[in-house]
This record gives structure tokens, C-alpha cells and sequence, in this order.
């Protein structure tokens, strides 16, 4: 480990959406950042320089829709083996991944859910942020109703009680409250819509429990009424969102409703389907539709938060993220636009303060890349540099 006052970077993509800036100066004081400047500019009063004329510095990245309790395999016996996997086994693929979100720059995660409660006690009893700086946002197990999908990442309502009384009365403390308002998409028709799983009236009683916590709600919701329902009902974010509509799309940026929409999904489906069959074409379209709205969000102003998905099939710890990236710009939007998604967005989103974007009066808390930005989505795999609160250190 060691310790620098003056960095001078080859670009500096900020977290803002702003353009990326050439041949900048970053002054550091113990925890802080004193200055962005232009690396010509000058600076007196401060000893010691990093150079990293060849590099790309940005905020550490944030995936805000993963499951670190189940990998990306494709192996179907590998995958039941996860899902009915003991505290132990699962414990040590949950340190897997976030060493993995680690070393793609990701040092935040926000997990949207899991089977058994284990990433929570994993969390409490384990996790060393000294080794793996990764900060974890957990939502234990989501609710969903009995007879519609959820069971692989949650629990059904108790017969004869309603969603508020079940999370009234669920004592395992959580840091948002993931709920199930729909199915999954179909992967052999194409913009099939499922109905919601619960109803406004149940969605408002969420949203005032969580408030009344202090935490947030995270939507599971495909299709326009799933989707309508939670966003009127003030729910903090949705997630997939897939066939969602335009009319959602405006209402959530009225609202300043934030979107997870996990596109890198349909595309891990696509390549994993064999060429030619109705599941490859059918999600393929499907991806090409989530990029159409996509793009419509860019415009009518929707807080696009980036998320993968991580854990379901085809989809990797650490990895997706840069794909997730590639997807955003395929809609429309810029390298510093999608930066920002994941960076100070999901930092938002989060309630992340101490990291998401580089300016003066920051925390000191990024990565820095090799090359420049043409090449960052090829290099972010291994930062040669992560800077936590003033202080470097290399993986």
C-alpha cells in the first residue's frame, strides 16, 4: 500500500455524464479530494505524484441487480446444487463474487434476493471489508404469491396473511424490500405480459412500511400493468421492466422512479440458445425491444441505474457489468452517460455516499485503468489501480 497527494491522469470520465476530460490533475488531502484541474495547471503546497498519463481514472462501479448467492453457469446441476446449498457452500461462492465484482472495479452490489437468508448472515459473520471492499446491499428473501414466480429468490405469503403483515413481522433486518409483481419474460412468445402478483392498494402498504424503516422497495416488474402498479404506488425502483411502455416509462420519470433494466440478460439468453430456435429468435427480440426502451428512457430523462442480473445463466459476476455498459450505449448513450449509470446513479439508488463520482470535496475513492476510453470496456477487468479513501493499492 501505498500513499499520494497528486495524481495526474491521462482521462478522468467523472461519474456526471459529462465529457471525458483529457490530461487531469486530481489533489488529494488525507480522505478528500482538494481539486480537479487540468493536469498543466500547476499546483504548489503538496509533495508526491502518481502518473497515470497513460491511464483512465472513474468512479469505483456499481451493479445494482445481482444474485451473489448463484454463479452464471449454464450447468443445470450446478445451478439446483446453489439453490438448495447450505450456509457453508454457499458462503464461499458468495465470497467468489465479490472477489470477482472486486477485480471488474465493482465495489458496491445490491443483491436483489435469495432463497435461504445466507448473504445475510454471510454479511453480519463474515465479510471483511479490509479484504474485499466490496459494499453489499441486501434484501434477504423477496416476496412473492403463492402459485407465481419467486420461489427460486424469495418465499410466498402465509396462507390467510397479507403482504404488509408478512413483512411487518418479519424480523430479519434488510436493506430494501425486494418485491415479485410479475412473472419472468417468455422466451417463446415474444412480449407476452403476465399479470401483477399484487395489487395498488397491497403495493402502497410496502412503500409506507419502508418508509417507516427507512429503506426502500425493489420491484420486480415486466409488462405495463406489473409495472403501473408499482410506479404509482411510489416504489423506489423496477426492476427488468421489460414490455414496460412508454406511458411507465413517462410516469417514472415524473417521479423520479429509478430503472434497473438488466438488458445483458436477453443476451446471455440469445447466446446460450441454439442459433435458429424460437427461444434464441424470441430473445433476441426481446433484448432489442429493452434496447428500444432504453433508449426512449435517455430521452424523457429516466434514472437508468445499471444492474445484471448477475448469478442467472450466462450472466458473470463481475464481468457483466462492462456488458450491461456496452448494451446502454448500443441505446444511445455515451461512454461517460453509462459511466455514470454505474457509478452515481447506482450510488443513489444505493444511498452510497462515500463513492459515485470524482469532484472536488469528494471522498478519494476510485479506480483508475489502462489505455483510454476507446479501450475501457475491454480493459476493466483488473484496475491497476483502486483508490479507497485516499489510499492505493493494486490487486
Amino acid at each position: 500500500m501505498s500513499r499520494s497527494n497528486i495524481i495526474d491522469a491521462g482521462w478522468l470520465i467523472d461519474g456526471t455524464g459529462g465529457p471525458v476530460r483529457e490530461k487531469v490533475r486530481l489533489c488529494i488531502e488525507k480522505e478528500r479530494i482538494l481539486s480537479v484541474t487540468d493536469s498543466d495547471a500547476g499546483y504548489s503546497g503538496i509533495s508526491g505524484t502518481t502518473d497515470l498519463g497513460s491511464y483512465t481514472v472513474l468512479p469505483c462501479l456499481i451493479d445494482s441487480h445481482v444474485h451473489l448467492s448463484m454463479s452464471g453457469t449454464d450447468d443445470p446441476v450446478a445451478r439446483k446444487r446453489q439453490l438448495d446449498a447450505g450456509f457453508n457452500e454457499t458462503r464461499d461462492l458468495i465470497s467468489e463474487h465479490l472477489w470477482r465484482h472486486l477485480s471488474h472495479g465493482v465495489l458496491a452490489v445490491r443483491d436483489g434476493g435469495e432463497k435461504h437468508g445466507h448473504l445475510q448472515r454471510y454479511r453480519n459473520e463474515f465479510h471483511d471489508m479490509k479484504k474485499t471492499p466490496v459494499n453489499i446491499r441486501v434484501a434477504g428473501r423477496a416476496w412473492h404469491r403463492a402459485g407465481r414466480y419467486g420461489g427460486l429468490i424469495g418465499r410466498q405469503l402465509e396462507k390467510n396473511r397479507s403482504l404488509a403483515e408478512e413483512i411487518e413481522n418479519d424480523p430479519e433486518y434488510k436493506d430494501h424490500i425486494k418485491i415479485l409483481n410479475s412473472g419472468l419474460n417468455s422466451l417463446k412468445e415474444f412480449g407476452k405480459e403476465t399479470l401483477p402478483q399484487f395489487g395498488r392498494g397491497e403495493l402502497s402498504d410496502v412503500v409506507r412500511i419502508a418508509r417507516k424503516r427507512g429503506c426502500r422497495v425493489m420491484v420486480h416488474a415486466n409488462g405495463k400493468k406489473p409495472v403501473s402498479a408499482a410506479v404509482e404506488e411510489g416504489c423506489d425502483s423496477i426492476e427488468h421492466g421489460f414490455f414496460m411502455g412508454i406511458e411507465n416509462l413517462k410516469m417514472m420519470a415524473e417521479k423520479g422512479i429509478v430503472w434497473v433494466p438488466t438488458a445483458c440478460t436477453m443476451k446471455a439468453y440469445s447466446e446460450h440458445m441454439k442459433p435458429g430456435s424460437l427461444e434464441h429468435d424470441v430473445s433476441r427480440m426481446n433484448l432489442d425491444h429493452q434496447l428500444g426502451q432504453i433508449s426512449k428512457a435517455r430521452e424523457l430523462g429516466v434514472t437508468i441505474a445499471l444492474g445484471t442480473d448477475a448469478g442467472s445463466t450466462g450472466v458473470h459476476h463481475g464481468s457483466a457489468v462492462k456488458e450491461e455498459m456496452k448494451l446502454l450505449m448500443a441505446a444511445g448513450y455515451s461512454l461517460a452517460e453509462a459511466v455514470k449509470c454505474a457509478s452515481l446513479n447506482g450510488a443513489g439508488l444505493l444511498g452510497i455516499e462515500d463513492f459515485g463520482v470524482i469532484a472536488e470535496d469528494a471522498v478519494a475513492t476510485f479506480i483508475a485503468v489502462k489505455g483510454g476510453p476507446s479501450s475501457l470496456l475491454d480493459s476493466v477487468k483488473t484496475p491497476c489501480l483502486i483508490c479507497l479513501k485516499g489510499n492505493f493499492f493494486t490487486l
